[in-house]
């Protein structure tokens, strides 16, 4: 088991504590069948990585995605559907024991990531899972969540292709998924509470309209542990995550 480290790939302009911010947030230990830390590619919606056949031409509206099998599932889950809309507002609740998270979910921008969050969630993968790691530095403040495992190595039995952009950013609100390497994104993501400096290199997929202050309330609490490890004081569970479009 290989814990592949971000540092490749930051740009040499970040600062020392943004590079060391970066390195012990967002990487997902791959587990199963790896991927390398190599320089990241983007992504549009409709042009998926190459994996399992998707079905056929997408119809207007929607966006093809390659959601290819692969490593040992943390909680047994199928693929999602090989199309996914490209338009159209949804809204996810993040259920936690110190309070509810509210995501608008942008399709327009990341359909293939928003379908796979959407069909987890209606799954109930995400149902009482720990959010397993918790960062308070000036450059990066995130809570990570999406292992069932807890331990910052599940993932779904899948992963798909980045749809990331070169200006993406990562300001207080953001939700975005973290990866193991270019196009590896699984189940885990992260949700930014304080502005935050990363590469262009994880896929925003979301806004949190509500419950902010739940999340700055829980890094208020403190962080425990140390390197790849830290994680929230308080411990942090995920109830349910409940979709309405």
């Amino acid at each position: 088991m290989t814990r592949l480290q971000l540092s490749s790939r930051i740009p040499f302009a970040r600062t020392m504590a943004g590079l060391l911010a970066g390195m012990l947030v967002l990487g997902v230990t791959a587990c199963g069948s790896s991927s390398s830390g190599t320089a990241a590619s983007s992504t549009t919606a409709a042009a998926s990585a190459a994996g399992t056949p998707s079905a056929g031409a997408a119809p207007a509206g929607y966006a093809n995605c390659t959601y290819t099998p692969g490593g040992k599932s943390a909680k047994q889950v199928d693929l999602p559907n090989a199309q996914e809309p490209t338009a159209g507002d949804a809204t996810a609740e993040i259920d936690l024991g110190q309070g509810a998270v509210t995501i608008n979910l942008d399709r327009a921008t990341s359909p293939c990531t928003v379908g796979s969050f959407v069909h987890l969630a209606e799954a109930g993968y995400f149902d009482n899972t720990p959010c397993h790691r918790l960062t308070a530095s000036p450059t990066l403040s995130v809570l990570q969540c999406g292992d069932p495992s807890g331990t910052g190595s599940g993932g779904p039995g899948y992963t798909y292709a980045d749809e990331t952009t070169p200006d993406m950013t990562y300001p207080a609100g953001t939700v975005a998924m973290a990866n193991a390497g270019p196009n590896t994104n699984g189940s885990q993501f992260f949700l930014v509470y304080e502005d935050s400096t990363l590469p262009p290199d994880y896929t925003v997929f979301g806004t949190i309209t509500g419950g902010l202050d739940v999340i700055q309330g829980i890094a208020a609490k403190g962080i425990t542990g140390s390197g790849n490890a830290t994680k929230p004081v308080e411990p942090v569970t995920i109830s349910t995550v409940t979709v309405s479009d």
